[in-house]
């Protein structure tokens, strides 16, 4: 008998690309999240571009996954 789907891994398989994303997942030491938008998910993994880098997630490491409102916009400079 195999394993149910996590609801976060149907989520994600089932969420459109380009759709803004936070997802949990677990490290050796512990459990970090990966926030921007959904770049694809596959049967293995799912591919999240943040700020910093494109982060590729083995699925069976993600413990919660959600869509996310944009992003505020960013402030103007300040004068100096």
């Amino acid at each position: 008998m195999s394993q149910p789907v996590p609801a976060p891994v149907l989520f994600l398989s089932s969420a459109a690309p380009g759709t803004r994303v936070v997802v949990r997942y677990r490290l050796d030491e512990g459990f970090t999240d990966a926030l921007g938008h959904l770049l694809a998910c596959d049967a293995g993994s799912c591919t999240v571009r943040t700020r910093q880098a494109d982060v590729v997630i083995p699925l069976g490491r993600v413990v919660a996954a959600k869509e996310v409102p944009p992003a505020p916009p960013r402030r103007a400079a300040r004068p100096v």
